[in-house]
């Protein structure tokens, strides 16, 4: 990992026009000033309370450290952005499930467009190193390119999203299991979380949760429900259990945001350092990374978390 400050250039908003969308797909692209053959990170947002959290100015705290640690770093601003505030007859309105993922799978049709769009970035890509993150909702959108599905609540039928340029993923408080471990208000109102499966999820993932993140208004099974991406799939995946971490994992969704509620610096360079040296770990097998991060978290004196892997 980077120790000294590493410059990183930030373009927005990258303009994908999208005929066939409500609006043009807009993206902000953040990459190392320096460096070649720079893997990708495809961000997907959540929700949230905040007006502009939900699109491609949050996450700045793990925007800025990825880059900075030679990653280049997409993010789109879903329709279900609280700042299109799109007034939709949409059947997948609000959260716009399905066009979250193929938001991502437009960005990878894309990258020409987007390389020649920044400045300084043309021909710096590594496109065979490809991993989508998100926290949330945007958890339950990367889930579906990793493999995970649903069925469709308006037709029954079985939506498959899975994206093979995608070969790492990275969940961060993500939503579980559907069935009985959602709440009334959920099923009424969200149908499409009744039926989330991880069965078919086979693409190796770092699962990230808080042991405090109880999530009332979407589950009945508490903090456990979030871990479920790492239980219930196949395939390769390591579990990152946070201790005493709610919903916002320390304010990973923007520096000093009011809707954290547990906000906790340290937590947050924990978040930081495990994902990016998770990612490095998957594209570089043999990276010395992911054993100094696991070895810091675990550190007897104060630790902050735990791991665990299958």
């Amino acid at each position: 990992m980077s120790t000294a400050p590493t410059p990183v250039l930030s373009v927005s908003p990258v303009v994908l026009p999208t005929p066939d969308r409500a609006v043009d797909l807009r993206v902000r692209v953040s990459a190392p000033l320096a460096g070649s053959e720079l893997p990708i990170i495809l961000l997907s947002h959540g929700q949230g309370p905040s007006n502009h959290l939900s699109s491609l100015n949050g996450y700045a705290p793990l925007v800025d450290f990825w880059a900075a640690n030679g990653f280049a770093v997409i993010q789109p601003t879903h329709l279900s952005s609280s700042t299109l505030n799109l007034d939709s007859d949409d059947p997948e309105a609000p959260l716009y499930y399905r066009s979250r993922a193929e938001d991502m799978t437009r960005v990878l049709d894309r990258l020409d467009e987007i390389e020649a769009a920044v400045p300084g970035l043309r021909g710096r890509l590594d496109r065979s190193k490809v991993a989508v993150a998100g926290h949330s909702m945007g958890g339950h959108t990367a889930s579906l390119l990793l493999g995970a599905r649903y069925t469709d609540p308006h037709d029954g039928t079985e939506v498959n999203l899975a994206e093979s340029r995608v070969s790492a993923g990275v969940l961060l408080a993500a939503p579980g299991r559907g069935g009985d471990a959602v709440t009334g208000f959920v099923a009424e109102n969200y149908p499409i979380f009744l039926s989330t499966d991880f069965s078919a999820m086979t693409t190796p993932a770092l699962v990230v949760a808080g042991d405090k993140d109880t999530s009332t208004h979407l589950t009945v099974r508490g903090p456990e429900w979030h871990t479920d991406p790492y239980f219930l799939s196949p395939g390769r995946k390591t579990l990152l259990t946070l201790f005493d971490a709610e919903h916002g994992l320390g304010g990973i969704s923007g520096y000093d945001v009011a809707e954290t509620t547990d906000e906790n610096p340290a937590r947050v360079a924990a978040v930081q350092r495990l994902t990016a040296a998770y990612l490095r770990s998957e594209f570089y097998p043999g990276d010395p990374a992911w054993k100094e991060a696991c070895d810091a978290l675990t550190a007897p004196s104060d630790p902050l978390g735990r791991v665990e892997a299958k």
